[in-house]
């Protein structure tokens, strides 16, 4: 009888995960109780902001990363997955609206940043935070170039 009765409280337990988590992996059960998921930013991708750089891979992962973390800025990164080339991030340690920066190598020198979230204001915040800064950090470097063109022309 013990033995029945622990046979029907294990299969209960399977049916029910099975039916409440559907096909959902072990790790990202997990994930989703602790709070720190990155499903949502991935399903919400294809609605992402886009921007292409002129950038390898690394150092955009880095300038993004310098950029989240400049003082006056409160984003909070809470993971980071070098697999998947993503930073998940809330927009603050008080607003946990997660947000996702995706990067993708369209060659060796030029990598394009998405940027994902369910929130639309939470998407276009963080993205223009993104897009700007590395703007701001690629420009001069473009300007000086075109001053020595232009010097060395005269």
């Amino acid at each position: 009888m013990k033995r029945r009765t622990q046979f029907i409280l294990v299969t209960t337990f399977y049916l029910l995960s099975t039916v409440l988590f559907g096909c959902a992996t072990v790790k990202e059960m997990g994930k989703g109780f602790a709070g720190v998921s990155t499903k949502v930013l991935e399903d919400k991708r294809k609605d992402a902001l886009k921007k292409s750089f002129v950038l390898d891979y690394n150092s955009c992962l880095v300038k993004v990363k310098e950029i989240l973390k400049e003082p006056g800025r409160e984003f909070y990164i809470y993971a980071e997955d070098a697999k998947k080339k993503m930073i998940a991030l809330y927009l603050s340690q008080a607003d946990t609206t997660p947000v996702g920066v995706f990067f993708t190598e369209e060659a060796k020198d030029r990598t394009l940043i998405e940027v994902s979230s369910p929130s639309i204001y939470a998407k276009e915040f963080t993205a223009k935070n993104i897009f700007t800064g590395i703007d701001a950090l690629l420009k001069p470097k473009e300007e000086n170039k075109a001053d020595v063109k232009e010097k060395t022309g005269n």
